[in-house]
């Protein structure tokens, strides 16, 4: 049981621990909401810093979780430009960068990721950037219409979802943009070959160009500012200005210092929970892109960096704080647009585990689904530029059946046939 002398503490001002204090708001809970976030701006949503945002389609007031007004109406205590700089367990308190300490009751840890950095010379330089935060955003926005306005080029060291967003937003502000990937094609290690083909013809028509099999060696540069990058294929490509996209780590530090139980790198990282997102320490809970959470029905350990885990996750994780008997078993789904092409994922299927991919629709168009399958079981499905089809494909990956293939790649067929 709860009540309002209770304090619950939230660590991290980003999606998922915004919902999860709008969650607790909204079932009851009379007690201190405290929310600390390490940057000054109120918890904002992380797509519109490669989409909308960035492509200067949305204003920046868009991007927020809620007005600030409303944690003030909430009742919501927002400690705002202040990391957490240690968990006591014991003592139940986290000590802020300047000292104060705040004892909780229960803990919600949704310290999110941070972007992982280019080990090569030259990633000192002024022109080198990278995308994750508001204020990243807002930076790149300037650089991006600046290289458009002076015919400037853009390198991007990654053909992953950010990678390909952010060259889409370039080449709309008129940017000259290359994009250097050590895989043979973009997205290869989530969509495959076939399907990460399609991503790099796509971006081809729109003028990107592409270096595969290569890694970043060098950013060159003069007087502080990018002239050039050098890739281990011994070419040298000309820059003005240079995105390391090339992933994300989950922010672990405050969890292991505190003893907490994480999940190595090798199996995607992350504070390891339980299905009701619980940490090895019962008063204490992880939501978000630092969550690696044991799925009830995937029957594996998780850690997803997308808006939807963030945006269900932190509500799963406000009721188990609650005491309420909730598990997050939600199938994993994210959303791109780039250029003319918009397309939606559910499902989980990482590389060799999977043995056949079936196609609906239209490829040559960009009008289709394509679905993975394991033993006739559908493990994800990507939908192409068609829409209002989420829900079934979701179905089709809950029911953990197997189907008949040749109905699947049958647009005259519905998909809810087949669930």
């Amino acid at each position: 049981m709860v009540d309002a002398d209770q304090t619950f503490v939230i660590v991290g001002g980003g999606l998922a621990g915004a919902k999860a204090a709008e969650t607790l708001r909204s079932e009851g809970f009379t007690g201190r909401v405290i929310l600390i976030g390490d940057e000054r701006d109120h918890p904002y949503e992380r797509p519109p810093l490669s989409k909308g945002y960035l492509t200067g389609k949305e204003a920046r007031e868009s991007v927020f979780v809620h007005e600030p007004a409303w944690y003030a109406r909430a009742e919501v205590e927002l400690h705002l430009g202040q990391p957490v700089t240690a968990i006591d367990r014991e003592a139940r308190t986290v000590r802020l960068g300047d000292g104060t300490t705040i004892r909780y009751d229960r803990l919600l840890l949704a310290t999110g990721a941070e972007p992982r950095r280019l080990d090569v010379p030259g990633t000192g330089l002024a022109g080198v950037h990278h995308l994750r935060r508001l204020a990243h955003a807002d930076r790149l926005r300037h650089v991006l219409a600046a290289l458009g306005r002076d015919n400037g080029h853009l390198v991007i060291a990654g053909g992953g979802w950010i990678g390909l967003e952010v060259a889409a937003a370039a080449r709309g502000y008129g940017a000259e943009v290359t994009v250097v990937e050590s895989e043979p094609t973009p997205l290869h290690h989530v969509l495959g070959p076939e399907l990460g083909q399609l991503f790099a013809d796509l971006h081809a028509e729109h003028g990107v160009r592409f270096v595969f099999g290569a890694r970043l060696t060098e950013i060159v540069g003069q007087d502080g500012m990018v002239l050039a990058v050098r890739t281990d294929d011994g070419e040298e490509h000309p820059a003005h200005a240079v995105l390391a996209a090339v992933g994300a780590a989950p922010r672990t530090a405050l969890a292991e210092a505190a003893g907490l139980d994480l999940v190595d790198r090798a199996h995607g990282g992350g504070i390891a929970v339980d299905a009701s997102l619980r940490t090895s320490d019962p008063e204490i809970f992880a939501a978000g892109d630092v969550a690696a959470a044991q799925h009830p029905l995937l029957h594996t350990r998780l850690r997803v960096e997308h808006w939807a885990n963030a945006l269900n996750g932190g509500p799963v994780a406000a009721r188990a704080m609650l005491g309420q008997d909730v598990g997050y078993d939600r199938i994993p789904y994210f959303f791109s647009d780039q250029y003319d092409l918009g397309m939606e994922y559910s499902g989980w299927a990482p590389p060799g585990s999977y043995d056949q991919v079936v196609l609906r629709g239209d490829v040559g168009k960009r009008q289709f689904i394509a679905f993975w399958l394991k033993d006739r079981k559908v493990l994800a499905g990507m939908n192409v530029n068609v829409w209002d089809v989420t829900e079934p494909i979701q179905q089709l990956v809950r029911a953990g059946a197997p189907v008949d293939t040749e109905a699947l790649g049958d647009p005259s067929v519905p998909l809810e046939s087949l669930i």
